[in-house]
């Protein structure tokens, strides 16, 4: 993707910020502007803007510097295939994935203090009992039910939801100009 340095923006009406015209970025491409003193990433992916802060949750690296990515479906070791359907922008640090649409984080299982999905694997046996047993279970300590390591696993992608989320920003296009609508938090933020 083409990247340029940072441009500062023009502001036009209270919270709205004129950052380029649409033209300047071109599909598969990116433009990193400076708004209220804080550094944001422009991203024409498939002819759809998206804005997002240049900082990643995670340890604040320039997460508007990693690459796009699709998403890799797989049914097994082996069998691969892109999904299109949704994207990723991988910091450039720690390869923390965020879903361009949302800023939420996900993660491979196999990385990153993960359990693998496929190695050392173990079954164990699962059956469906009436509530009083259940009951009886709780009541009598020889059963237990804990949360505690339990982690959202995406039944398609097998990613694991991570706790951290990018800050996606409001972005338009109005009459070939792209551009960002800010709230006065993201202001108030930008003087600390």
């Amino acid at each position: 993707m083409a990247e340029a340095s940072a441009k500062p923006a023009a502001q036009v009406r209270p919270g709205k910020f004129v950052v380029a015209r649409a033209g300047d970025v071109p599909e598969g491409s990116r433009l990193l502007v400076r708004v209220l003193g804080r550094e944001i990433g422009i991203f024409n992916v498939e002819g759809r803007f998206h804005a997002i802060l240049n900082r990643c949750p995670h340890q604040g690296a320039e997460l508007c510097k990693g690459d796009i990515i699709g998403r890799v479906d797989s049914d097994g070791p082996g069998e691969m295939r892109l999904d299109p359907s949704q994207k990723f922008l991988v910091c450039p640090w720690h390869a923390w994935e965020y879903d361009i649409e949302t800023g939420e984080s996900w993660r491979d299982r196999s990385e990153g203090g993960g359990s693998r999905i496929y190695a050392d694997a173990r079954s164990y046996g699962l059956g469906v009992s009436g509530g009083e047993r259940l009951v009886t279970g709780l009541s009598s300590g020889d059963t237990e039910i804990s949360t505690e390591n339990a982690e959202y696993v995406d039944p398609v992608g097998h990613r694991i939801k991570g706790p951290y989320q990018a800050q996606i920003l409001p972005v338009d296009v109005e009459d070939e100009y792209i551009v960002l609508s800010l709230t006065k938090t993201f202001a108030s933020e930008s003087d600390e």
